[in-house]
Formats: structure tokens, C-alpha cells, sequence
């Protein structure tokens, strides 16, 4: 346990009761102790993510002071929730520790690599394993695995691999030396460069990472001949092809073979340290601990045609064009700039009309040589004036550019090659520097946006800044995020987590309701997703496949693509250079990326919290379990205070104010309705009172229905023995817990409503019946095809029916809770009538009449 543990601990208290002592009053009141934590906690994660958007000044103290807030908060949070389960949730503080060790490690200056693998395929490497491959792989990965464009295969040999080098063969003190030298400005430091280029290339590659690079290239060879398949090794530091470019400044290697892989690795490695990069870093005020080496080893690509494509013209912006530079054979001379080579200007709409073609003499071509390396090979006379590309072949480099740029939301810088088989590769991208050329774009700015329709303007909160474009895509389903195309606008009703899985993929996201803290939304941030939440109109006013233009830096959604404005977003802010800013992304990857997206999820567990929001939506999800489930069994404490409920319809309901729910004497036996003052309560009462909802009339019921409900039996999580034929419901002025037994089932509402939309929640679980298990699923059925239209998330097993909704805002909130009154009094009896699957579609009908009129 770390120091920070201890102290943390002997601050927040001694060791609470055990459970059995503590009174129901204590634990609402430590839960209400976790709402309050899981909103500051959110805050300060807004406030941080929001700092990285650029319109903030931010300095060292403020990140240092911002995490150990943030940690002290976390720790509460979890303290808290074992004192409403003691010891139940311990595994926590172990999470707890292993996130705040990494936090502290890159607050002093220690840059954490998570403990992967020495290799990683291609096909298992996403955007979140950056600091582990390099941005070059995760980009390529990326753009192969999400966009399903052509790339290499290969796989990453990680910077955790560059760490065992450098450990195994002492190098640490050597750049140690270094790193002082050139910090102050001595020349020796250039000496220190080039002793550590030597030792690296003289030194031995550890045998474990030797092994992982080989059985990598076997499982990359497929069945092929290994002295056959050649790769090529390209650099993948830590900070290139991000912030900075290094653009040419690390090596790559082409046309290697199998057996001169562990000097080309070395030889790769060393690169970061040649005199070039040097200045490069000096240039730019880079600290050298920051920066470690991955490696790319990908098999070689045969080109026919190489080149280059820039989506927009970096000189010339404001001409709107791409420009595609193509040569014979492999492109390595034009990024080194030794080669002339054909210029394609061409447009950035479709069809990519070709504005101008520049049509140079290619005599020579790089290509590969037999055996490994590569050669100069004179090009065939024919061909030497030739254009190098058809046009199909340019239109696909165009529109694989554009759906390249569209994805990372930066006009792109591209290394792309036609095999011999014809088909396009995209060797890397990188994001493409204009900043210095953005305001030739931009100037006129208010005249443009006069010829654009606005949709809407400043409805909601903005959650992240910036702008974009894209078309319409409706999510209503768990369904429709599995289909969700890459850069369309993402417009859905409710925020959730769950919409984690598709962010990156989204060009922006609108929402009808949510919150700018709340958990998506600092997904959002992470990611820098333009996201404007809480419009109330998003789904009426917007259609699937609609182009528009989301600006949410002035809260406005146009109509239409409006470039303009886009291209604001194309300027590469220098902030983004700083220590400082690459700190706190550092840490915010430790701090506010969400890998608990649904509850349901294997992962979602103690030991599934890899960052601080992990702990607190899992706490925050577990708080709210447990109360449910605790009100029975710590109940005993406050029965002697229950009274009933005076009410028109026959409940025989007991109710247990534990703190301002209800108004008048406590002595009196009988309470009013009107005296009710809990809001969730008061909502749930309003519902369950629609008229024709009730329905009195006995039902007839055949022989086995009957025999079948006596030999039924309850878990204890549905009923407590003790109280089976008591109704209770214990309430607050914003939380009520309601159990209900009707007959022969079972109701459990509970819910939460207040002004704070990150602490509301409405809870139904339903089970039971008197009839066959047949009639008693078609009830689950309609009960769960009504909820799931009313936007709860639903879960049915048999005739078991569990939904949730969280994080609405008040007046949702209370209308949901009059859904689940007017529910329980409407399914009451209602599988005796489901006599066959056509009722479920009448009766589902009836509901919504009922609710349209009344709710």
C-alpha cells in the first residue's frame, strides 16, 4: 500500500460498524456522501479535459494540484461504498493504488509504459495503445483495422521492448549523461549522442524479445517461405507523427530479410539519437525522457507507384485542393526530396475533378532488390514521360485521403504505394501543419455562413469545443451502434457510456438530453469529439444521412458543409507543443478514459478499473445497488416509524420518511397524499393514479395457473421472507424505494430525482404472477417492449424484468417515474388476459394512449 494510502486513510476515519449495526438513516447518508464525491469528481474531470481544448492557461502546479484532488476524491468514493458494503469492495484500493502510482510517476517526470508485450499485431492495436507502439502504428492500425482501407501487415515492437534493450545493456546512465549535456547547451553533448548510436548498434538484444520478434515474423509469414518475405522496419517514437512530425528525421529501412531483423531493429532504435533529431528536440524544447522508440516491422510492399498526397495544399490553402505527388517504384526518394516527380492537383469534392497535371521525365526508379535491399533501376523509355496513375487510381488515393482526414479531423500528410497487383496501401499518415496559412481561409467568414441554414442555435451545453461536419446517423439502439459508419455526426436522445465504443468513429455528437460532466462527455473531451449535450430538439430537428455542420464553439448546427468554418479546426494550435500540455494528456489517460462502458460487461468489475473514472462509475453503479438492496435487511431499525399510506387505490403501503419526504406529525398513524413532499414518490403516485389504469375487477383463473403460482418460489433478492405480504416504501425528498407485492408478483421502484441530473436514476424490477410461464413471458415481454419506448435500458430473463434510466434532468426525471406508476397499475393483472402474442401489440398500444393523455 502506498504512503498516499495510508495517509488518505487515517484522514477519512476510523473503520465504520459492521454492517449489521449500522441503521438505514447512516448508510442513506453515506450514499448521498458518494453522489456528492462522483460530481466533484466529474468536475474536476471536466475541468481538466476542458484545460486541453487550448482556451486556458494551465502551468505545472495546476496538473499536480488537479490529481491529488482528483485522487482524494477517488479514494472517498471508495472508502464510501465499503461503508455501505464493508469489505466488499477492497479490491478497489488496490486499483486505487496502481492508477495513482502511474500518476505520481509521470508528475515526476518518469514517463509510465504499460506492461504489454514485447509485440503487438496490427489487428490488436487501437488509438488507446499509442504510448505503447508509437503514433505511426496506432495511426496505420488504425486506418487498417476501423476504416478498412489497405495497409501493410505487420505488427509493433513496443517501447517496452526499447526499454529491456536500453536496461539490458546499461545504456540508462549514458542518456542520463546526455540528456544533462545537451540540457546545457554543452557540445559534448553531440560526443554523448554518438557513443550512444555505437553501443546501441554494438549491443545484444535481450533473448526474450528476440523470441517474441520471431515467432511475430512466423505468424506474419503465414505458411509462406520466411527467406522469401522481406519486411520493412520503420520508426514509431513515442512523440512522432503527434504534436511534432519528425517528418524523415528517424530511419526506415526497406527490403530487410529475415535474418538482418535484429540489426535493422538496432539500427532504428539509434536514430533517436543522430544529430538531427538532436536539434530537432532541442528546436522544440523537447525533454529527452519523454521520448522512447517503437518500432513498425511490416512485410514490404512491391510498389509499382509511390508517392505522396497532401488533402490540402499546405502553401495555398484557400485554393481547396489535394495535391498528389507519384513516381515509378518505391516512394522513399520523393519523401527524401532526391526525385522530381509527378504533381496531381486535384479537387477536394466529388468527382475530384483533376484541376492541373505536371508531368515530369522519371528515368530512374527505386524498387526492391532480390534477396533484400533495394536498388536504382532505370525506368523503360515508354514509361519515363508516362503519368504514373489512371484516373480511378487517383479518385482512390482522393477519397481514401479524405476519409483519412475526416477520421483524425486534420488535413493529412500521406505515404501511399499501388502494388503490383494494383491495389492501393497507405504506408502512414500524419496530420498535415497549415497554421501559419489558416486566416487566408478563414477571413470572410461571416458572409460565408449568411448562405447556410441554421437548424439550431444555443439549445444545450457545449462539452467540447470545436467543429465539424458530417452526416446525420440516429442511434436509438445498442443495434445501431454496431452499425455506425465512421465520420457521421452522431445524434442521440440520451448520453451514456455505452456510446464509448463508437466516439472515435464520430465526426461529432448531439445529444436531447445530458450533461456536460457527465461520462460521455469527458469521453468526448478525451477524444476532442466536437459534442454539444442537452439540445431537447437534436432527434425532432435532424434526420439520418442530413449533412450539417456542427460548430459547438458558438452552439449552432447548420445545414449543409460549411468548409469555412471547418478549416478553423485545421490550425495546429502551438499550445498542443508544450510540456506542460503533453502532461497533462499523459495523465488524463490515467484519470478520465472510460473502459467500464455497460454494467452488463464481463470487465466490468473491481479489477476492470484501469483509470480513476473506471473507480467512480463502478462506485457509483455499486452505491446504487446496494441501497436497493439493502433496504430490507437494515430496515428493522425504522419500522417502529412507518405509517400507511391513505390512498384510493387499495396499496396497503407503509411508508419510512428517513429525511424530509414527508410533511405533517410524525405521530400521525395515516398519511395524505398532498403530504407527501419525496419528488420521486409524489411522481410515481401521480402515475399509478391515470384513470382506467387500476383495474379492480377480479379475474378468473384456471386450475394449473393457480397450482402453478403456490409452487413458485422467490429469491431473496426479490422478496425478504419477513416482509413477504407487507408493502413498504422508504423515502427521502428525492429518493424513494417502493417494494410492492400485488397479488401473486412483485414491483421494486426506486429512484432518485433532484436538480443534479449526475445523481437522478429511476430503477423497475418485476417478477411473478399467477398464470402459466408462458402468459407471465408474454406479460415480460410487453412490460419490457413498453419500458424500452420509453427509453429505459431493459433487461428480461423468463419472467423477470429489470430497467434503468439515469442522468436525466428533473422534469424527465419525474416523468419517467410517473411511467413506472402508471406501469405497475396497468400490467397488475394482465397476464391472465395474454392469452396469445397478438395482446402484447394491442395492449402496448392501450399504454400509450393512456400515456400520451395523462403523463
Amino acid at each position: 500500500m502506498s504512503t498516499f494510502t495510508k495517509w488518505i486513510k487515517s484522514a477519512v476515519g476510523k473503520r465504520k460498524k459492521s454492517a449489521s449495526q449500522v441503521p438505514f438513516t447512516i448508510v442513506f447518508g453515506v450514499f448521498q456522501k458518494v453522489l456528492e464525491y462522483n460530481n466533484q469528481v466529474l468536475e474536476l474531470m471536466a475541468d481538466m479535459g476542458t484545460k486541453l481544448g487550448g482556451a486556458y492557461i494551465f502551468d505545472q502546479q495546476y496538473i499536480r494540484s488537479s490529481c491529488r484532488q482528483m485522487a482524494d476524491l477517488v479514494y472517498k468514493l471508495i472508502y464510501n461504498l465499503n461503508t455501505m458494503a464493508p469489505k466488499k469492495y477492497m479490491r478497489l484500493y488496490d486499483a486505487f493504488d496502481a492508477i495513482n502510482n502511474d500518476i505520481e510517476e509521470e508528475l515526476a517526470g518518469r514517463p509510465v509504459i504499460p506492461q504489454t508485450e514485447y509485440t503487438i499485431p496490427y489487428s490488436l492495436v487501437t488509438d488507446d495503445l499509442t504510448d505503447v507502439v508509437g503514433a505511426k502504428n496506432a495511426n496505420l492500425a488504425e486506418i487498417k483495422n476501423l476504416l478498412g482501407l489497405k495497409a501493410p501487415e505487420g505488427f509493433a515492437i513496443t517501447v517496452r521492448a526499447f526499454r529491456a534493450f536500453m536496461e539490458y545493456n546499461r545504456l540508462q546512465s549514458k542518456m542520463n549523461t546526455l540528456n544533462a549535456a545537451w540540457q546545457q547547451g554543452d557540445a559534448s553533448g553531440n560526443q554523448a549522442a554518438r557513443e550512444i548510436r555505437e553501443l546501441i548498434l554494438e549491443g545484444s538484444v535481450p533473448t526474450p524479445l528476440q523470441k517474441q520478434i520471431f515467432n511475430s515474423l512466423d505468424r506474419l509469414y503465414q505458411g509462406a517461405n520466411p527467406e522469401e518475405v522481406l519486411l520493412a522496419l520503420r520508426s514509431s517514437a513515442m512523440s512522432e507523427d503527434r504534436e511534432h512530425s519528425f517528418a524523415g528525421l528517424y530511419l526506415s529501412l526497406l527490403n530487410e530479410p529475415r535474418g538482418n531483423i535484429l540489426k535493422a531493429y538496432k539500427s532504428v532504435l539509434s536514430s533517436l539519437f543522430s544529430d538531427t533529431v538532436m536539434e530537432y528536440r532541442r528546436h522544440k524544447e523537447l525533454l529527452d525522457y519523454e521520448e522512447t522508440m517503437a518500432v513498425a516491422c511490416q512485410l514490404m510492399i512491391d510498389a509499382k507507384v509511390s508517392g505522396i498526397l497532401y488533402t490540402l495544399d499546405p502553401r495555398n490553402p484557400e485554393r481547396d485542393v489535394m495535391l498528389i505527388n507519384a513516381t515509378w517504384g518505391l516512394g522513399a526518394p520523393i519523401v527524401a526530396g532526391e526525385t522530381k516527380a509527378d504533381l496531381y492537383t486535384i479537387n477536394r469534392e466529388e468527382p475530384y475533378e483533376l484541376k492541373s497535371l505536371d508531368v515530369v521525365r522519371k528515368p530512374d526508379m527505386l524498387v526492391p532488390k532480390k534477396g533484400g535491399g533495394t536498388e536504382i533501376r532505370e525506368v523503360h523509355q515508354d514509361l519515363q514521360t508516362q503519368t504514373c496513375l489512371t484516373d480511378e487510381q487517383m479518385k482512390q488515393i482522393a477519397e481514401a485521403g479524405l476519409t483519412i482526414e475526416r477520421y483524425f479531423k486534420k488535413p493529412q500528410d500521406i505515404e501511399w504505394a499501388i502494388d503490383q497487383q494494383g491495389s492501393l496501401v497507405i504506408l502512414q499518415a500524419r496530420s498535415l501543419n497549415i497554421k501559419d496559412q489558416v486566416s487566408k481561409l478563414v477571413c470572410d467568414i461571416s458572409s460565408v455562413l449568411d448562405d447556410f441554414p441554421v437548424i439550431f442555435r444555443d439549445k444545450g451545453s457545449i462539452a467540447q469545443e470545436g467543429i465539424s461536419t458530417g452526416k446525420v446517423y440516429l442511434v436509438t439502439s445498442e443495434e445501431d451502434l454496431d452499425r455506425f459508419p465512421s465520420e457521421a455526426v452522431l445524434v442521440t436522445a440520451y448520453t451514456s457510456p455505452r456510446l464509448g465504443k463508437v466516439i472515435k468513429k464520430a465526426s461529432a455528437i448531439i445529444t436531447d438530453v445530458g450533461s456536460p460532466t457527465g461520462h460521455m462527455a469527458t469521453i468526448a473531451r478525451e477524444f476532442r469529439v466536437p459534442t454539444i449535450v442537452n439540445t431537447g430538439v437534436a432527434t425532432q430537428l435532424l434526420k439520418s444521412g442530413q449533412l450539417i455542420t456542427v460548430d459547438a464553439r458558438e452552439n449552432v448546427v447548420y445545414g449543409g458543409a460549411v468548409k469555412a468554418l471547418c478549416y478553423y479546426e485545421f490550425a495546429e494550435e502551438t499550445f498542443e507543443t508544450t510540456y506542460e500540455y503533453r502532461l497533462l494528456q499523459r495523465v488524463l489517460k490515467k484519470i478520465a478514459s472510460l473502459n467500464l462502458l455497460d454494467p452488463t460487461e464481463k470487465n466490468f468489475t473491481s479489477s476492470g478499473c484501469k483509470t480513476f473514472h473506471d473507480i467512480t462509475r463502478y462506485v457509483h453503479e455499486k452505491a446504487v445497488e446496494e441501497l436497493i438492496g439493502m433496504e430490507y435487511a437494515k430496515i428493522s431499525d425504522a419500522a417502529g416509524a412507518g405509517r400507511k399510506l391513505k390512498f384510493k387505490i387499495p396499496l396497503d403501503l407503509f411508508l419510512i420518511d428517513i429525511g424530509d419526504g414527508i410533511d405533517g406529525s410524525p405521530g400521525v398513524s395515516e398519511v395524505d397524499p398532498q403530504n407527501i413532499k419525496s419528488i420521486p414518490m409524489k411522481a410515481f403516485l401521480e402515475g399509478l393514479s391515470v384513470p382506467g389504469a387500476w383495474d379492480t375487477e377480479p379475474m378468473s383463473v384456471d386450475f394449473s395457473s393457480f397450482m402453478s403460482s403456490l409452487t413458485r418460489t422467490f429469491s431473496s433478492s426479490v422478496a425478504t421472507p419477513k416482509y413477504v405480504g407487507q408493502n413498504l416504501a422508504v423515502l427521502s425528498k428525492d429518493y424513494v424505494n417502493i417494494n410492492l407485492r400485488l397479488g401473486y408478483h412483485f414491483n421494486m421502484i426506486a429512484g432518485h430525482i433532484s436538480e443534479n441530473l449526475n445523481d437522478n436514476y429511476a430503477y423497475f424490477r418485476f417478477m411473478g404472477g399467477v398464470t402459466d410461464m408462458s402468459r407471465r413471458s408474454r406479460r415480460a415481454k410487453l412490460l419490457a417492449e413498453i419500458l424500452a419506448k420509453s427509453d429505459f435500458r431493459v433487461d428480461i430473463r423468463g419472467d423477470l424484468v429489470t430497467a434503468r434510466i439515469k442522468k436525466l434532468e428533473f422534469k424527465m426525471m419525474e416523468k419517467k417515474m410517473k411511467i413506472l406508476g402508471l406501469l405497475v397499475a396497468f400490467t397488475r393483472q394482465l397476464d391472465v388476459k395474454m392469452n396469445h402474442e397478438q395482446e402484447i401489440t394491442r395492449l402496448k398500444d392501450v399504454f400509450q394512449d393512456l400515456k400520451n393523455e395523462y403523463i
